[in-house]
């Protein structure tokens, strides 16, 4: 018989069966998935992964810009108890410099906790090992595998292809996702041109960890998309060739198809290691570029700023040509001197030409000719003609830091405060005075002279396969110019190498129906008075960073024009003599190349 102690306790019982019963429903029938989930969120770790970087290659596949792996380990600051802690335990295995300890600290406060942040890249075996062995002491901490950018020809191609860093905060507070780790971002080159279609997009990895954040094992992996490659114009086999070539000279060479535009070699030399940037230029390193006279971090060919001395005339003849000025048969007497009021222009033979016409004036370089050629045409006629021929202007290439120099015009000195004078002009009329230039747009000059097209140069031959516009020669359109006036210019040219008494016989190359056209250049880089005229002035007597600079620029062949040469020396005092044989060298090289360069650049680049 049931006692009512009895019925009480059996209700108790059923009230806190039934309790738990409700509790297990709701935890396991109302509220399974969410527990669900925060337990594989204990037991799962999921992160975003860093992409491959897309490939940079020459226009026959030879890598320039590629990946190798990269052992590196990274911290994710939510799966620790105490972060400090864990960064001391990590730095007494593999030691952290004050500036990595400070890096990484920046890092941790700047991102949310669950977003990894790189404590050492690039890590050595026994790095490895001593990390996975002490893994129960680093909570958080994971030995990740990724890639690294590398540059096969180094220093030869740095300034064209550029190289990559790590991004900043700036950058990551921008976009997030920059703060991978292992990601880097272009800093310079084409590595910066093209710096998002290189990137990719990132992937990511599920790996099941330990309640000591352990990795167990790695449950998924997605790659995510990697960057899209990168095809340029540039022919790393000429590349090499042209840098040798310079030498030990302070210098640059541009060498264009003078057909399309493309940039087949852009050489700076002295150059640097751009895989340096990649893990981080020392102190010592950087001190020691930035001291150097001869500026191993400039791409002289894009961004070197240079008066073009003689090179220049073809210009200030054409535009003598069309304002009706003079006329190709007109001739002008060269006594060896032009003077305008008080003020004496020397020619460079002290001994006078004679009597020129415009063929004649190419051919000796007369600068007499070329002051009173100028001085009939006015310099904003000269500076117009000189903008259509790609001096002074945006020529549109690709390459971030490319500057456009400066063609002076009576309205860009009024800017300045000052007005123009007659003697300013005098001085533009052999490429000297305010004119400053670009051995890039040198090479462009050239080109559009040759093929009588307004041809731009390009870096860009594909981008994932597509092929960009400048492939053809019809992409770019005439330079209206008139076609008699362009064929004066060349066969000036052609004289000045070919033909008895030109400046540049030196550059005259002996190749079946390949002649050379071409034009010296000297510019002086500090004035000349009259009593050191007057006292045997040899320029290259005086220190080195006081000698003009020598340039040259050519096109061949001379019927049929497929390249454009520019090459400027610095400091290299006479551009006849050091200049030229660098830019002969270097067309025969171009010229010589394309029957045997599918069979060297498959051994260069692939095997």
């Amino acid at each position: 018989m049931l006692t009512r102690r009895a019925l009480l306790l059996g209700a108790g019982q059923l009230g806190i069966f039934g309790a738990l019963g409700a509790k297990l429903y709701r935890t396991q029938i109302v509220e399974g998935e969410r527990y669900a989930t925060l337990s594989d969120s204990n037991r799962i770790s999921e992160r975003l992964i860093a992409p491959p970087r897309g490939r940079i290659l020459d226009r026959a596949g030879v890598v320039l810009g590629g990946n190798q792996a990269n052992w590196r380990a990274v911290f994710t600051a939510g799966r620790s108890v105490d972060a400090g802690a864990t960064l001391d335990a990590f730095t007494r295995l593999v030691p952290l410099t004050d500036a990595e300890r400070a890096r990484i600290e920046r890092e941790l406060r700047a991102r949310r906790r669950y977003v990894p942040v790189t404590l050492r890249e690039f890590l050595t075996w026994e790095d490895m090992a001593r990390i996975e062995v002490n893994a129960p002491d680093l909570p958080g901490i994971i030995v990740d595998v990724g890639t690294t950018r590398t540059y096969p020809l180094g220093p030869a191609l740095a300034h064209v292809v550029g190289y990559v860093a790590p991004p900043n905060d700036e950058d990551v507070a921008e976009e997030p996702t920059l703060g991978l780790p292992g990601l880097r971002i272009g800093r310079a080159g084409m590595e910066k041109a093209h710096d998002v279609q290189l990137r990719g997009q990132p992937g990511a990895v599920q790996m099941e960890v330990n309640a000591a954040g352990r990795i167990i094992r790695e449950l998924d992996r997605q790659e995510g998309v990697p960057g899209e490659d990168l095809s340029l114009t540039i022919d790393a086999g000429l590349q090499a060739s042209v840098l040798q070539r310079l030498g030990d000279e302070s210098a640059s060479a541009v060498v264009l198809d003078a057909r399309n535009g493309e940039v087949l070699a852009m050489t700076t030399n002295p150059s640097f290691d751009p895989g340096l940037f990649n893990s981080g230029v020392s102190q010592a390193q950087w001190v020691e570029w930035t001291r150097n006279r001869r500026t191993p971090l400039i791409n002289k060919a894009a961004a070197g700023l240079y008066p073009p001395g003689s090179t220049f005339k073809m210009a200030v003849a054409m535009a003598g040509l069309e304002a009706g000025v003079i006329g190709p048969k007109d001739r002008i007497t060269c006594p060896g001197f032009f003077d305008l009021g008080d003020t004496r222009f020397h020619c460079w033979s002290k001994h006078g030409h004679g009597a020129l016409d415009m063929r004649g004036g190419l051919k000796n370089s007369c600068d007499v000719f070329f002051y009173e050629v100028a001085r009939r045409a006015g310099i904003d006629r000269v500076a117009a003609m000189a903008n259509r021929f790609g001096i002074g202007v945006d020529l549109g290439i690709e390459l971030p830091g490319a500057r456009k120099g400066l063609m002076p015009t009576r309205a860009w000195r009024r800017a300045h405060g000052k007005a123009w004078n007659i003697g300013d002009t005098i001085s533009c009329g052999i490429g000297q005075g305010y004119i400053q230039t670009t051995p890039l747009a040198l090479a462009t000059y050239v080109a559009r002279i040759a093929s009588g097209r307004a041809v731009q140069p390009h870096l860009t031959r594909s981008i994932a396969g597509v092929v960009q516009k400048g492939a053809a020669a019809e992409d770019w359109p005439a330079l209206d110019l008139p076609e008699r006036g362009l064929h004066l210019l060349r066969e000036g040219m052609w004289a000045v190498v070919n033909e008895a008494g030109g400046t540049a016989p030196v550059a005259r190359i002996n190749l079946p129906g390949m002649q050379l056209a071409g034009k010296t250049g000297s510019s002086q880089v500090r004035r000349v008075s009259r009593a050191q005229r007057e006292h045997g002035y040899n320029s290259a007597k005086l220190a080195w960073e006081f000698r003009p600079h020598a340039l040259f620029v050519c096109y061949a062949p001379y019927d049929a024009p497929r390249y454009a040469v520019a090459v400027v020396v610095e400091h290299g005092n006479a551009g006849a003599a050091a200049a030229a044989p660098l830019g002969r060298d270097i067309m025969v090289n171009a010229l010589t190349r394309e029957a045997t360069a599918p069979v060297q650049r498959v051994a260069e680049g692939r095997l």
